[in-house]
């Protein structure tokens, strides 16, 4: 949980990790703004501000739904999409960077650790 904390905090500072978690959902689809809030365990309030932070910046737009004109949905842009992959790689990078300072051994353990937690994940 530290790596991932580290990482997350340390391959970007233009959005908060809260944000960069909304733009990831939305990879698979439009989202209704209870549904993203749902999803990360957040109040319809607090997902209204993320949204229209995201919005400001760009890389999301609101759509009305087709299906039903009542519900509004949030959708990402080709920014958003562009983002995401940026913000990947340097995750990566930085990754990269971090393990290729370890002696060959150490490397061999982190590959048989991520077989096994890889293994714990699937269950």
């Amino acid at each position: 949980m530290r790596i991932s904390r580290r990482v997350r905090f340390e391959s970007t500072d233009e959005i908060a990790p809260h944000q960069f978690s909304v733009l990831s959902r939305l990879e698979d689809g439009p989202l209704t703004p209870r549904a993203l809030a749902d999803i990360e365990k957040v109040s319809a309030p607090s997902m209204t501000r993320t949204v229209g932070c995201l919005v400001d910046d760009g890389l999301v737009e609101r759509h009305d739904d087709p299906d039903d004109g009542r519900r509004i949905l949030v959708e990402l842009t080709a920014a958003g999409r562009d983002f995401l992959m940026t913000v990947r790689r340097q995750r990566g990078r930085w990754m990269s960077e971090r393990v290729s300072e370890l002696t060959s051994e150490e490397q061999a353990v982190l590959v048989a650790a991520s077989e096994i937690l890889g293994r714990i994940a699937a269950r």
